[in-house]
């Protein structure tokens, strides 16, 4: 028996070691890739390249492609001036609640964007909790503006920085930022000299990240800030809106978030697509 058994098992170590994938496995995987690549494919079947230029040139495209690009770069940069320190603050320090904290910190990350629109009306609404004191002493409404298209989109995409730093630093060396303290530097000093250059590359990675977050925003933004033309309509909105009226420039629209965010897998490539 054991005799029989043993060309069986040579042949299935010879098929380990040339890497070939039993057909169990193969299958499965097949299936899932074409279920996750044929709907880009629909996207680009039923694209009108003819008229891809006009579609694109329109003063309503540009306009929501500009606010979109913007709105996302403006949310990215409040979110690394504030993601940034609370992502050290869980992953350096001990205090009590800290793990309450960190999934407080993912609640944006699972709960439905319009929800979390929702709770940003409740807080920063007009009757607000914080939102009516803000009225009533600067007369300033923060909804259903360009600002409440920004707190919208650092709201669902600063978590993705903060998860993104808080594993850099937790991944990152402590001995380095123990022999600038026994030189003399301060805290600060050791943060800002030792520690942020060497999870620079997890910093980069989350603020692509929540760019892109950003850039692709749609429940949180419809509900906060509403779809205002030149005001508050971004590209996610734009789509929704072009779906109703004009689905060929739907398609142009969704074609080009599409492209956006291929260039920012590229450009991560060497940290995620390129992992062996």
């Amino acid at each position: 028996m054991r005799a029989a058994e043993a060309p069986s098992r040579r042949r299935t170590a010879a098929a380990v070691r040339r890497g070939r994938t039993p057909w169990a496995l193969l299958l499965p995987a097949l299936i899932g890739l074409a279920f996750l690549v044929l709907p880009f494919a629909g996207l680009l079947a039923r694209t009108p390249w003819a008229d891809l230029v006009p579609l694109l040139s329109s003063a309503e495209v540009r306009g929501a492609l500009w606010l979109s690009l913007s709105t996302a770069t403006v949310a990215t940069a409040v979110s690394l001036l504030f993601g940034v320190p609370l992502a050290w603050l869980i992953a350096r320090t001990e205090f009590p609640g800290r793990r309450a904290v960190r999934a407080l910190v993912t609640v944006p990350l699972v709960i439905p964007p319009v929800v979390g629109g929702v709770a940003l009306l409740l807080v920063l609404g007009r009757n607000g909790l914080l939102g009516r004191y803000l009225y009533e002493w600067t007369g300033l409404s923060l909804p259903f503006t360009t600002a409440a298209v920004v707190v919208a989109q650092v709201f669902v995409a600063m978590p993705f920085l903060v998860i993104s730093v808080e594993g850099a630093l937790r991944g990152a060396d402590r001995r380095y930022e123990e022999a600038a303290a026994t030189l003399g530097a301060s805290r600060w000093t050791a943060f800002r000299r030792v520690t942020l250059p060497m999870v620079a590359p997890g910093v980069v990675a989350g603020a692509v990240l929540a760019w892109a977050r950003a850039l692709g925003e749609f429940g949180a933004t419809i509900t906060f800030a509403g779809n205002f033309p030149g005001t508050t309509q971004t590209m996610p909105l734009a789509v929704y809106l072009a779906m109703q009226s004009s689905p060929e420039q739907a398609v142009v629209l969704s074609l080009v978030l599409l492209l956006v965010s291929l260039a920012i897998l590229i450009a991560l490539r060497d940290r995620w697509v390129g992992t062996p």
